[in-house]
């Protein structure tokens, strides 16, 4: 940023912000029918369609720490964990809103790389931005994206609806985002003190892409629906897979096998995690921020969901008297714990 021009936001106002960070989006969806520039949006449904809406807020210092953070993928990553709940609910995203908090640290040019990357997780997900707000911040920077979305009303899948013998498919691999933010932290922390420094990223590219700008599963969602695949139950995983897997549970009122052996986890994941003498297991059921879809399907549409080449079958449900475990492939039982704060 010292070597960009520097435009204080005072110097624009709180209107000229918005006009300046929102010129560039026009709808693409036709239930858009006003987006940003009035006192709200004006959205229309078609009929027999359900209206999906999720709210997330995100905290620097909390949430992502801008010392490594580039802005463009802050931007592109805050909408991508906005309109993956939506998913999560067997739906596609169209519309969101971007609040902001902003503190005098931060000018005009941050705040449009920031918008740079909200702009083109936008137009790759056919996206509508439709609004939003500015304020002033104490606290550092403060994101708060608003995601809608739309589905016909027997299309909808909740976190409730998994029934006994049902299959546990987790898409794309676990664990890698956690391992990206651990090698942001340590290469922060070994350099703190160092004049021009060089981290050293080489050969953990993936996990850096994973953590710093994971694509939401929208493909996921539309292969389903090609499919004629309606998951009983569905969740994003942004707080790991034991978390995340214990919702469904506690949800659908039913216990849960997932095997060790058929966890995905990517080669950097435990490259990296043997070099910081590490679990690659605890950091895929606990890391949290894949972003993946987990999701139950009844025992019958097996060989239609490998079929799919996008799903790895990783257990099954099982009564709510048996609980959630992890089996080790010697047969052990390994009771499941979730971590932090369970999303509601």
């Amino acid at each position: 940023m010292d070597q960009k021009k520097r435009t204080e936001i005072a110097s624009l106002g709180q209107f000229g912000l918005i006009d300046l960070l929102t010129s560039g989006f026009t709808p693409k969806n036709a239930s858009t029918l006003k987006g940003a520039g009035d006192d709200a949006a004006v959205i229309a449904p078609g009929r027999g369609e359900a209206v999906l809406c999720t709210t997330d807020s995100f905290y620097e210092g909390v949430d992502f720490d801008l010392t490594y953070f580039p802005l463009k993928h802050l931007g592109y990553k805050v909408v991508t964990a906005g309109v993956s709940d939506i998913l999560a609910m067997n739906a596609l995203p169209a519309q969101i809103t971007v609040s902001l908090g902003v503190s005098s640290k931060l000018p005009v040019e941050a705040l449009q790389d920031l918008y740079e990357g909200i702009a083109f997780a936008c137009k790759e997900q056919e996206i509508d931005l439709v609004g939003g707000d500015t304020r002033a911040s104490m606290t550092g920077l403060v994101i708060t994206v608003t995601s809608l979305g739309y589905a016909k009303k027997e299309k909808v899948v909740y976190r409730s609806g998994a029934q006994q013998n049902d299959l546990v498919c987790i898409t794309g691999n676990l664990g890698a985002a956690y391992m990206g933010l651990q090698l942001l932290e340590r290469e922060k922390r070994v350099l703190a003190d160092v004049e021009n420094p060089e981290p050293q990223f080489k050969g953990y590219e993936y996990l850096l892409e994973k953590y710093l700008k994971p694509r939401p599963r929208t493909d996921i969602v539309r292969a389903l629906a090609e499919e004629k695949i309606r998951p009983t139950s569905m969740i994003d995983l942004s707080d790991g897979l034991a978390s995340d897997l214990m919702q469904i549970c506690k949800s659908s009122a039913c216990g849960a096998r997932i095997y060790l052996e058929r966890i995905p986890i990517a080669r950097q994941t435990s490259a990296l995690a043997e070099e910081m003498h590490s679990d690659p297991v605890v950091a895929a059921l606990n890391g949290g921020e894949d972003y993946e879809l987990l999701f139950t399907v009844p025992l019958s549409m097996q060989e239609q969901i490998m079929r799919l080449g996008l799903v790895d079958v990783i257990g099954h449900i099982t009564p709510a008297s048996t609980g959630c475990y992890l089996v080790t492939p010697d047969g052990q039982d390994i009771k499941l714990k979730a971590q932090g704060f369970p999303e509601e």
